[in-house]
């Protein structure tokens, strides 16, 4: 397992913690490269967020046992890729939802309309979600190098206002 989820909870000030966990059962057997994860680490990274990962975990139950673990350890934001289709072991919204407290939609919403916007219409057939568990931003993101680079856009422009709401920030006021 890449990655580690023991660390202690961020204080207000500090840079974002965000954990990466790519689902995949084939990277999990060591059958090919993960080659997602290191996209959203390296973009996540690049937008300014401490990561940690990608942590490479098989489709279905060790999905929700690594997104349970990154709760209970504190991370700002989880971004899981992969298992997000509709191939039948595809389960990763399954997993996630159960752990949600609030939907965020407009996120899992803007990730599909950017993957659409740059002309690549299985995007709309992503099932992944987004939303809060206590004060962790979870985001599912579909599962190619592809969706990860578009998904670092959106989540980039985000993601500093949404851990400073979690965090108990208040609006900017203009």
């Amino acid at each position: 397992m890449t990655g580690t989820a023991d660390h202690a909870p961020t204080s207000a000030g500090s840079a974002p913690r965000a954990l990466v966990v790519t689902v995949s059962n084939r990277a999990a057997a060591g059958v090919y490269e993960d080659t997602a994860g290191p996209v959203l680490v390296a973009g996540l990274r690049e937008a300014g967020l401490e990561v940690d990962g990608p942590q490479v975990v098989r489709d279905g139950d060790p999905v929700g046992a690594a997104l349970r673990a990154a709760v209970a350890a504190g991370y700002d934001v989880v971004v899981t890729t992969g298992g997000t289709g509709l191939n039948p072991h595809d389960a990763t919204p399954e997993q996630t939802a159960p752990l949600l407290d609030r939907q965020v939609p407009g996120i899992a919403e803007a990730l599909r309309a950017t993957g659409l916007a740059k002309g690549v219409p299985t995007a709309v057939l992503s099932r992944g979600l987004a939303g809060t568990a206590g004060r962790t931003l979870v985001v599912n993101v579909a599962g190619s190098p592809g969706a990860c680079r578009d998904a670092v856009g959106v989540l980039a422009a985000v993601l500093p206002h949404a851990v400073d709401q979690r965090r108990g920030g208040d609006h900017p006021r203009t």
